[in-house]
């Protein structure tokens, strides 16, 4: 959907094993780096996390918590960022700045950018309200949106010719400005942030996110995530 992008930095090479190896040490006797030579391979490790940890609900979610990944997202509205943002645990953010990033405003205004390079607005389509209220957003009235995006835009540019700080400028332009950010969380969190906004209710940009978001899941931990998607995803279940 739309120009939405989420890619990987960096992310522990063998999380499975490293969660087996943390799940094994509260019981072995010995060291187990010393064992390492004899460590499960990344997808027996896999199988046995789940039979071990996770299997029949048993929910033993802290050795989930040692591999990490570091994600850069791309072209989400600020408004999906602040959603994220609300859940903290075991994560970290680094937001693009509105006081430092606002050439990009000027290059819209100018016509050297497409406005929507800039600044989120939803598709033409049906849509719902949270009191269940129904309706159409048509072409027209998006494309009346776009045109108040390329006047503030223009306004924002006004102003800094005028002499005014980025800070204070920001404040003129719409608030679904797109934010590019680095997100880094364990594997708990990750499914964290899944079980609270991969959910039929939840809004229609962090659901895209969190489908990306499950891409990168499947490749990183193929065997957590396929046990996850057929126990936790979308099922609006308490996070873990």
């Amino acid at each position: 959907m739309d120009r939405f992008r989420v890619e990987v930095l960096s992310a522990t090479p063998n999380p499975q094993q490293v969660i087996w190896a943390a799940m094994h040490q509260d019981y072995s006797e010995g060291f187990v780096y010393d064992d390492r030579d004899r460590f499960p391979d990344e997808r027996k490790a896999g199988e046995l996390m789940i039979k071990h940890l996770l299997k029949g609900d048993r929910g033993h979610y802290g050795p989930i918590e040692h591999p990490q990944i570091v994600f850069n997202v791309g072209y989400f509205p600020h408004s999906t960022m602040q959603q994220l943002r609300t859940h903290r645990t075991g994560i970290s953010f680094d937001v693009q700045s509105g006081r430092y990033t606002g050439e990009r405003i000027i290059a819209a205004a100018k016509g050297e950018l497409d406005v929507e390079a800039v600044f989120y607005l939803r598709p033409v389509g049906d849509y719902g309200n949270r009191q269940g209220k129904k309706y159409f957003y048509s072409p027209e009235q998006r494309q009346e949106d776009l045109d108040w995006c390329l006047a503030a835009c223009k306004r924002y540019q006004q102003r800094i010719e005028e002499g005014l700080s980025e800070e204070h400028a920001r404040g003129l332009i719409p608030f679904d400005v797109r934010q590019h950010f680095v997100m880094s969380c364990n594997a708990r969190s990750l499914m964290h942030i899944l079980d609270l906004r991969a959910k039929a209710d939840a809004q229609l940009e962090i659901q895209k996110l969190c489908d990306l978001l499950m891409v990168h899941f499947r490749a990183w931990a193929p065997e957590l995530a396929a046990w996850y998607e057929a126990s936790r995803l979308g099922k609006a279940r308490l996070s873990p």
